[in-house]
């Protein structure tokens, strides 16, 4: 039993230890700069993470996440589109 609160330990110092991250993109602090990215590609219906551009990297980063969870999202949809047609 002991064993087994010292690991559960050893997991909690390593989970809070880890470095947070944002879409997979780590982040040095709080993740501000990629949601302001993200929110950003959104508001301006970004669609490419080759439009991503700007001075901070965590918040080019945060726009291509958003580009790509826009293009995955309209993969999906063309996949379902594809799908009821046949």
């Amino acid at each position: 039993m002991r064993a087994v609160l010292i690991a559960f330990s050893v997991f909690l110092e390593a989970s809070a230890s880890a470095s947070p991250s944002f879409e997979g993109y780590p982040c040095t602090e709080d993740c501000s700069g990629h949601q302001a990215g993200y929110v950003w590609a959104e508001e301006h219906g970004i669609t490419s993470a080759d439009n991503c551009g700007g001075n901070s990297q965590s918040f080019i980063e945060g726009c291509q996440a958003a580009a790509q969870a826009t293009e995955q999202s309209a993969d999906g949809e063309d996949n379902e589109n594809e799908e009821t047609q046949q």
